[in-house]
This record gives structure tokens, sequence and C-alpha cells, in this order.
């Protein structure tokens, strides 16, 4: 009898044990087979924790079927809507300048590319630029000598790589799709069990954390992508009147730019670029001025009381978030660095503000 007393508690230690080593097993496997569709699928989280109140807005106020496919489907297809709707504008405005483009290449062909007109303003090295540019530029056939540069083995291999590239990011962009109806679809299971083993696993203070991260991924939102759009939107109407080519555009591209810190610079520096180059000193230095103006704003006062408000986070500490999670993860970084600079932030303040607990 007391042999067997004794085995018992090392029967079940060893098959806790076992079980512990089954489930890191099948968990790393899993991670193994969806590693090429991570980032898809965190992708899909992120999208879906950013729209879930707008998407609790509407079911509170028209109550989903028994089904409860609508509001995910429409949830998702404006998710693809407007992800899809730059490329289109892209697109359109590529097809309408397609002739014009023709039109300058069979030009360029036949008498070469011109000196343009700036080129004899500059402050320094026009003479220079000049010469060059006569030499590889402004002779005839030169249409003809690009295709024979560009019409090599490897560059052949690297327009196929590209294409396949293509093919598999439109591959993943579809999946991220799927996953974010599904997470519409089924959230409120997920939250109940995601909170449940949490808590299961970490205790209150799990809990606490995840609930951090999601409002900092709220926070990143309104603070980036949010003030983002409202940048290309302000800065698109200054191109307007300015007189930028294609304003439009210039305003989508400052609206993503301005997502990433320190990105709306580079992009109505171009837009003043373009206007200098056409001798218009006068609009490309209200550009610049605006533009300033309108970042320093967002990137001071309203990003900082948008992120930090929410997730009580210093603004340094986003800002490392941020530019450390787009070195890491690329765009997704935007949303994972602030995230896991929150969580930190919180297990932190809780061991060093909280009551010692007995060990």
């Amino acid at each position: 009898m007391g042999g067997t007393d004794r085995t018992e508690p090392e029967l079940a230690r060893s098959q806790r044990v076992l079980r512990a080593l089954l489930v890191a097993g099948l968990l790393a496997l899993g991670l193994y087979i969806l590693s090429g569709f991570l980032r898809a699928l965190v992708w899909a989280v992120v999208l879906a924790i950013a729209l879930w109140p707008l998407l609790n807005r509407a079911h509170r106020r028209f109550p989903p079927g028994r089904h409860n496919i609508l509001w995910p489907a429409v949830f998702t297809g404006l998710v693809a809507l407007v992800l899809l709707l730059p490329i289109g504008v892209l697109a359109v405005e590529a097809g309408r300048e397609a002739h014009d483009l023709l039109a300058y290449a069979r030009e360029a062909e036949r008498n070469g590319i011109p000196v343009p007109d700036f080129v004899a303003r500059l402050p320094y090295g026009a003479a220079a630029v000049t010469e060059w540019w006569n030499a590889h530029l402004a002779h005839a056939g030169l249409a003809h000598e690009l295709s024979e540069r560009l019409n090599t083995t490897s560059n052949r291999d690297l327009t196929r790589s590209l294409g396949a590239g293509l093919v598999h990011r439109v591959v993943l962009f579809g999946f991220c799709l799927l996953a974010l109806f599904f997470l519409f679809r089924e959230g409120d299971t997920v939250i109940a069990q995601s909170l449940r083993a949490s808590h299961r696993l970490f205790g209150p203070r799990g809990e606490r954390v995840a609930r951090q991260m999601v409002a900092s991924v709220h926070g990143t939102v309104d603070g980036l992508v949010l003030v983002g759009i409202g940048e290309g939107f302000l800065l698109g109407i200054v191109y307007a009147f300015a007189g930028v080519p294609h304003p439009v555009l210039f305003g989508a591209l400052t609206a993503v730019a301005a997502m990433i810190p320190f990105g709306a610079p580079l992009a109505f520096g171009l837009a003043a670029a373009l206007l200098l180059a056409g001798g218009a000193a006068v609009p490309a230095a209200i550009v610049v001025a605006a533009g300033f103006v309108v970042t320093f704003v967002a990137d001071h006062f309203v990003r900082p009381a948008l992120i930090g408000g929410t997730t009580r986070l210093p603004f340094l500490w986003v800002l490392l978030g941020i530019l450390g999670g787009v070195e890491t993860f690329g765009l997704l970084g935007l949303f994972v660095g602030p995230a896991v600079m929150a969580a930190l932030i919180l297990l932190w303040r809780e061991f060093t503000e909280g009551s010692e607990e007995p060990a």
C-alpha cells in the first residue's frame, strides 16, 4: 500500500511533464507549419482589435442574425476596399498617363531627353550636371540602349522572382481577409477563451497585460493611422492650392508616410521638389512650411495625447516601440512594438509600485 502511495504522485508528475512536452512539441510544430502565414494572421488580429468597437456598435444598433455573417462580411469588405482603393486609383492614373508616357518615350528614342530647365538654375554644379546629362541621356536611341541593358538573364530572373513574390503576397492578403472575417464572426468566443486562458496561466496579471496590449493597439491606430490620414488630408488641400501635380495621390502618399515617424517630410519634400523643379519657388516654400507646421502639431501634441493617454505610456517608449517594431517586423511593427512596450511598462509598474507578495 505504501509503495502504491509513493508511485501515484510520481506517475502524476511524469504525466504532467509528458503532457507539457507534448503541448510544447505540438505548438512548435504548429508555428512551423504556419510560419509563412503568421504575419498575415497577426495583421488580421490587429485589424480585428482596431475595428472591434465599431463592430460592437453596429451589432448593438442592428443585431446580427443567427449565423452572424452580414456584419463580418461588410467590415471585411470595407477593409479590403480601403486597402485596394489606393492601388486602383494608381492604376487608373497610370492608365490615363500611359498615352503621354508612350509619346514621351518615342520622342526620347528619336531625340533623347533634353536637359531640364531647372538644371540651369541650380546654385551649384549646373555645368557638371548638364555635361553628364548630355553624355548619357540627351542622345537618340536611348530607349533601345536601356532595353538592351535590361534584357539580361539576371534581370529576367529578377522579374520572375518579383512575379512569384507578388502572387505570394496576394495569397497572404486573401488569407488575412479570410482570417479577419472569422475573427469578426467568432470574436466574442475568441475573447472569452483568451481571457480565460490568460487567467488560468498567469492569474489576474495576465488579463491586465492582455487588456493593456489591446488598449495599446487602439491608441496606436488612433495616433498613427487616423492622425496620418488627417495629415494627408490637410496637406492634400495645400498641394491642390500650391499646384502640385496629382494632389490627391500626393495626399494619399503623405497619409501613408505620416503613419511612420519622420516619414511625412519625405512626402511633402518630394512635392516641394517637384514645384521647385518647375520654377515655382514660392509655392514650394509654402508646401514645406505647411508640412512642418502640420507634422509638428501632430507629432508633439496630438499623437502623444492619443497614444500615451490610452496606454499611460510615455511617448518616448511609444516612439522606441514604433521604430524598433518597424525595423524588426516591418509595417506590422507599427502596432506590435507599442503593444509590447505597453505590456513591459505595465509589468514594471506593478513590480515597482505594487505591494510585496510573499514568496
